[in-house]
């Protein structure tokens, strides 16, 4: 189910998608699913482990060591304490922190996946994270230091210590000691039962939930990217031919028809024809959907592994309360996300190459139709000594770069680890955030691209060869609300804090796309 920021996203019902978990990393309120049925199986499991444990039947993870120390039995009277040393040794992340969005789409998909009922969790904890997420507390999570198997075990002790009153956490924008916030709003940490600390860690929460992040930013991207090749081609008083619906209907990758007809919609006007000499244009705008349509196309796919991965439980052992049995397996490999995430951020790299081409050809006078030299604005006797978007394009290019740099895929380095208990590992992780790097330096190319194709579209009405009156209303609300941020440049300015601003635009999905 979706809900708005009014309404409670409910854990442990229906499927949950990735949109649910973005709601709540933008604030939306959790709910745990209150059916007798639920609880029920909540208590199943529960029950089961607390009946096995009486008997001193052997459970990995709560009577045995973890990993490659699964031979390791522990004694009765030390089995309590073993979650919490769990939580406590694997206190050795590194690197930049998740911020506070991120840190919460965890708690959801943790949430998420304890709330299959699979887990031998407790109401407890589950209320415990439903708890953190109402009361907007966020565990402090460093980035590094997870290789995907046993699924998220650091950072997701991170997760484990804020329920537990331990480590920091971030509350009303401020890094504070978990057990001082616990204090000043009256809340509890828990006390985690055997097999807690275990059903915390071990999974596949932490990539699942910067994959369902990325999904909707890259999603937003492709809608972006189809916007600015619009104005681009009418910027280089392209050829809209190439976009013609019957030539697309020979080539028949719904996604890429999707972009054909976005751009079809976008460059329809009431201006008369006024293409270029070209009976062919440059493949940057020629092959625009072909480009964009990859990752359109990938989509449905990407949702696909995302959501069944968010839907799964995905620790090890699982707990079968109906029929009293303990499975072990290796749900917690990240296979899917990594394979996923590989594969977005190699189509997310190919829109910023895109993007590079397009704007390297809209900046040189060579090749843009016209228009003046790196778009400079300047007239007259000041020309000579304005640059416009020179400095723009060489940041567009660099940009680029490093996007196509991070493209190698995070997948292939699985790394022995761990007395080679943990011998093959997925990466996903380092997939995600890999994939969130190349969205920020492709959002970062968009921010520029969107400037520099509104800068043209300005000198083209500048020079007497359009009316942006004249445009598709798509492309006029576009370049209008860009000119309430931006105004064209004439002499030279420094154009860091408009491209961040329009950067934030961007992340924020400042501007409503296509249905």
């Amino acid at each position: 189910m979706n809900a708005d920021h009014q309404d409670a996203i409910l854990f442990g019902a229906e499927r949950l998608t990735i949109e649910d978990v973005v709601d709540i990393a933008n604030g939306a309120r959790a709910q745990i699913n209150a059916s007798p049925e639920f609880n029920a199986k909540i208590d199943r499991g529960v029950a089961f482990l607390d009946s096995l444990l009486k008997e001193e039947g052997v459970i990995y993870g709560v009577t045995t060591g973890y990993g490659d120390s699964c031979t390791v039995a522990i004694p009765p009277e030390l089995v309590d304490e073993l979650p919490l040393h769990l939580t406590r040794f694997h206190g050795c992340g590194l690197g930049e922190h998740l911020d506070h969005q991120q840190a919460r789409a965890v708690l959801a998909t943790r949430l998420c996946s304890l709330s299959q009922g699979v887990s031998g969790v407790s109401h407890e904890l589950l209320n415990q994270i439903v708890t953190l997420i109402n009361h907007d507390i966020t565990p402090r999570i460093p980035q590094e230091g997870s290789v995907g198997a046993s699924g998220d075990l650091t950072p997701l002790s991170y997760l484990a210590a804020a329920l537990i009153g331990e480590r920091e956490v971030m509350y009303q924008e401020k890094v504070r000691p978990a057990a001082e916030v616990y204090t000043e709003l009256g809340l509890h940490p828990i006390t985690l039962k055997p097999k807690e600390g275990l059903a915390l860690m071990n999974g596949t929460s932490v990539m699942t939930a910067l994959a369902c992040l990325a999904y909707k930013r890259a999603e937003y991207l492709a809608q972006l990217a189809t916007r600015i090749a619009a104005m681009v081609s009418v910027g280089m008083q392209g050829n809209d031919f190439h976009f013609d619906e019957a030539l697309f209907a020979v080539k028949p990758h719904q996604g890429q028809q999707q972009v054909a007809s976005w751009l079809r919609s976008d460059l329809q006007s009431s201006l008369p024809p006024r293409n270029s000499d070209r009976l062919q244009d440059r493949y940057s705008l020629r092959c625009a959907p072909h480009v964009i349509g990859v990752l359109q196309d990938s989509l449905p796919w990407l949702r696909q592994l995302i959501e069944n991965e968010l839907n799964s439980a995905n620790d090890n052992p699982i707990i079968d309360g109906d029929n009293e049995r303990v499975l072990h397996g290796g749900h917690f490999y990240g296979g899917h996300i990594a394979m996923a995430m590989d594969t977005l951020k190699v189509a997310i790299a190919n829109l910023a190459d895109l993007l590079d081409r397009q704007m390297a050809q809209l900046m040189d006078y060579k090749f843009n139709n016209g228009l003046p030299f790196n778009l400079t604005g300047a007239t007259g006797a000041r020309k000579p000594i304005n640059h416009g978007f020179k400095a723009v394009q060489i940041g567009i290019s660099a940009w680029t770069a490093e996007a196509l740099k991070h493209t190698m895929p995070a997948s292939v380095f699985s790394r022995s680890t761990e007395c080679h208990n943990q011998d093959k590992v997925s990466m996903g992780t380092i997939a995600s955030r890999d994939c969130l790097r190349v969205l920020e330096l492709t959002e970062q190319v968009a921010s520029a691209s969107l400037l520099a194709a509104s800068q043209a579209l300005l000198l083209r009405e500048a020079q007497g060869e359009l009316q942006t009156s004249q445009l598709s209303p798509a492309l006029q609300a576009m370049l209008t609300s860009v000119q309430k941020d931006f105004e064209m440049v004439r002499e030279d300015r420094p154009l860091e804090s408009e491209l961040r601003l329009f950067i934030s635009k961007i992340r924020e999905q400042n501007w409503k796309m296509y249905d």
